[in-house]
């Protein structure tokens, strides 16, 4: 007879995963009932890839998206509640964190983004980033800072 264990790590990593492909939907629904800054609308675009409850308890969940910011687009200064892991897919992106320091990512970089940020294309091509999003249950994706 055949048999075999799943680890617990190896569960809970699979349903991070699953979790993060519900949030994508929230995160659109969120950044689109939120006023507009004053300055560079936001234009970036995030399609929910999995979503789902982060062990062991009902407080976060995991969401995993597809962020994409057109040529001469941005994200809007924003934060999330939690913490965002990314990886750059296609096209550069620059980030310009609230200490004033500013980063250039390219294809095959990551990055951790945590406090406010503002995710910028000044490429020819459009930006993909694959994001992993641990946050807060009921709270959007990403909230716009002024």
């Amino acid at each position: 007879m055949f048999s075999f264990r799943i680890r617990p790590s190896y569960l809970a990593a699979a349903a991070v995963l699953v979790g993060v492909t519900g949030g994508v939907v929230l995160d659109r629904t969120a950044f689109a009932q939120q006023p507009k800054a004053a300055a560079q609308a936001p234009t970036i675009k995030r399609t929910v890839l999995g979503k789902m409850d982060v062990p062991p308890g009902p407080v976060y969940e995991g969401v995993m998206a597809i962020a994409e910011i057109p040529v001469g687009g941005t994200s809007g200064r924003h934060r999330h509640p939690g913490v965002e892991l990314a990886y750059v897919l296609e096209g550069s992106v620059t980030v310009k964190y609230e200490d004033g320091t500013t980063k250039t990512f390219k294809p095959g970089d990551a990055m951790q983004n945590h406090g406010i940020h503002n995710a910028t294309n000044p490429g020819k091509v459009p930006v993909k980033i694959l994001g992993v999003y641990i946050v807060e249950k009921g709270k959007p994706m990403a909230e716009l800072v002024p």
